[in-house]
């Protein structure tokens, strides 16, 4: 559970919906269709960038959730490029409020791990924003646990602290389970893991020649490419079809059920595409049926130096 809510108490919703697509590959009018979809879903959680598609995932966004603001839980992250520094974070943050069209935040993340400015100028100017009004909740992405848990306690200096984080987390992408999961749950962070369809790789398209980022993003090949992915890909798909639901919904409703896990990021680039991610909100995956999903990729070993006795 999670203490995020909207302006008006409205709840974070147990799904979030990632905007990186809108202006980009997903045009205007399939953006839209998107959000409405996730609207008429029950989706309160709308996730999005300073650096997507040049801005226009935060106009989109912004123009989309203006008549139902206080009710809904705006996302946005800073510092991917230019480093974290106060100014940075400061001009990058106006930029984003002048396209969102909105005068607060709900959750402000730094969007990577910047060692070249000091925690205490990123901390310091992250808590003036909060104190100020301007942004509600603090969060970081694609931080390892050590950098979270450095962070919280230079946070804790300035009377203020990380409510969320956002890692990859997927059924091929499990090294989240090692410390960050666990780290989260001692915490008491909110975790918004993204990537819970492993680049697209859980849906079984691939499997059947179909195109996408696996094959047209040479970071994403790298990142999804050992073959035991693939299979782990099969495996679901077949389970998929045995239990009567589409692989993503597996795959999404699998990254919900770890309990540390508060709302996973989905997306896409139209809503027939973004119907099965969805659709994970109303299964509940029953011990078995998640054990054998589980059971499909390697669980990673425990951060300790003692196998032999874990």
């Amino acid at each position: 559970m999670t203490h995020l809510t909207a302006l008006d108490g409205t709840p974070v919703s147990a799904l979030c919906f990632g905007a990186m697509q809108f202006g980009g590959k997903a045009s205007e009018a399939d953006s839209r269709a998107m959000f409405d979809a996730c609207r008429a879903a029950g989706v309160t959680f709308f996730d999005t960038a300073h650096v997507y598609t040049e801005g226009r995932s935060e106009m989109l966004l912004g123009r989309f959730a203006a008549p139902e603001r206080d009710s809904l839980i705006i996302a946005t992250k800073a510092a991917y490029q230019g480093g974290a520094s106060r100014d940075n974070i400061l001009a990058s943050l106006d930029e984003s409020r002048a396209r969102l069209g909105m005068d607060v935040i709900d959750i402000l993340y730094m969007h990577r791990w910047d060692g070249d400015t000091p925690l205490e100028e990123t901390f310091e100017t992250l808590a003036k924003l909060q104190s100020d009004g301007v942004v509600r909740y603090l969060a970081v992405s694609n931080y390892a646990a050590w950098q979270v848990m450095k962070a919280q306690a230079v946070a804790a200096t300035f009377g203020t602290r990380i409510d969320m984080i956002q890692p990859m987390y997927s059924l091929v992408k499990r090294q989240a389970e090692v410390e960050i999961l666990p780290m989260a749950v001692d915490q008491g962070i909110a975790v918004a893991p993204y990537s819970p369809l492993g680049g697209g790789l859980l849906t079984g398209k691939y499997a059947q020649g179909e195109g996408g980022r696996l094959v047209e993003d040479t970071r994403y090949a790298a990142r999804y490419g050992p073959a035991w992915m693939h299979e782990a890909a099969k495996g679901l798909a077949a389970l998929a079809t045995e239990v009567g639901h589409a692989p993503a919904t597996l795959a999404v409703a699998w990254a919900m059920a770890h309990r540390a896990v508060t709302a996973p990021i989905i997306s896409a680039r139209d809503a027939v595409q973004l119907a099965p991610s969805l659709a994970a909100a109303g299964i509940t995956l029953g011990e078995d049926l998640l054990a054998q999903i589980t059971a499909l990729s390697p669980t990673p070993p425990p951060a300790t130096d003692r196998l032999e006795e874990a």
